[in-house]
């Protein structure tokens, strides 16, 4: 077999078991965590007072609560290897309904801040290197330190105080357009300042000067050779930046007021739902997983010299 084709395969094969090492850890340590929480669903209800204490101790045994937290860790991992996310313990629903009512609205703002931050996040930077002296370059600094020093979350307040509150342009309560922009905002400045840096080290290299002593035009040079020879590290960058994406729209939706998996989060969080805040944090945790893997995978197929790394 080809040596390239073999040390291709080994190094993806290492990542494959790096990934799966790093889901078991994710999955250990929700379930353990979660359980450090004061309180539990049947407390919750207790508090509510539609339990009686007998019933709050029959419903404790139902749920396997009152067993040693190996013994559920045992049990539950079981369940899950199987397939099967378990039920909610406070509306004794299956949780892969409840998932699928929220995430298609979560899906959707994380995508459409994504699509809006590789839209400027990759098109900003290129008119920086073919205009270097134009505006496009402050607007790149610009955009970078407001991604860096204004929290998504914090805009996002201010925003429902200023357009929603004091001037009444947007609703208080399941705006989707705003908080995909503040997110997409955020994803271009996380972008666009590591594109452009990469592409202005592509730009002074040898090959570079070379198709410019052969009389190559800058727009050909800047899109053929130097913006192909620079998305490597936007590949790498992408996958990365999922993680902050999806932990944003969460926090977008609670904000804003979106029906997504942030609101049944904090519901789940504020009822002790067990079952539910740890299928949330699992299916979050192997979705930016498989995430890494795929765009790590993708930049060894597009850049050899990774193979080896």
């Amino acid at each position: 077999m080809n040596p390239h084709l073999l040390r291709l395969l080994g190094s993806i094969g290492l990542d494959i078991l790096r990934s799966l090492a790093i889901a078991l850890g994710i999955i250990i340590f929700t379930f353990f965590v979660i359980r450090m929480i004061p309180g539990d669903v049947v407390d919750v209800r207790g508090v509510e007072g539609s339990l009686t204490y007998s019933q709050q101790t029959s419903m404790r045994e139902d749920l396997g609560l009152n067993q040693p937290w190996l013994t559920q860790f045992g049990e539950w991992s079981g369940m899950i290897l199987s397939g099967d996310l378990g039920e909610s313990s406070r509306y004794n629903r299956p949780i892969v309904d409840l998932l699928a009512i929220v995430l298609p609205s979560t899906l959707m703002l994380g995508a459409t801040a994504l699509a809006i931050g590789l839209i400027f996040g990759i098109s900003l930077p290129t008119l920086a290197c073919l205009f270097p002296r134009s505006i496009f370059v402050g607007i790149v600094e610009f955009i970078t330190i407001w991604s860096i020093t204004m929290p998504t979350f914090s805009i996002g307040i201010m925003s429902v105080i200023v357009f929603a509150v004091w001037l009444d342009w947007i609703p208080a309560i399941g705006n989707f357009l705003v908080p995909a922009i503040i997110l997409g905002v955020d994803t271009t400045g996380s972008l666009a300042k590591m594109l452009y840096e990469d592409m202005k080290d592509v730009e002074s290299s040898e090959y570079v000067r070379a198709a410019r002593a052969k009389g190559l035009s800058r727009s050909r040079i800047i899109l053929r050779h130097v913006l192909p020879n620079a998305l490597s590290v936007t590949i790498a960058l992408i996958g990365m930046m999922l993680a902050g994406i999806f932990t944003g729209a969460l926090t977008m939706e609670v904000v804003f007021g979106l029906p997504g998996l942030g609101t049944m989060t904090l519901q789940a969080i504020q009822g002790r739902d067990y079952p539910v805040v740890q299928a949330i944090i699992i299916w979050l945790g192997l979705a930016v997983i498989f995430a890494n893997l795929m765009t790590e995978i993708i930049r060894k197929l597009v850049d050899p010299r990774l193979r080896t790394s």
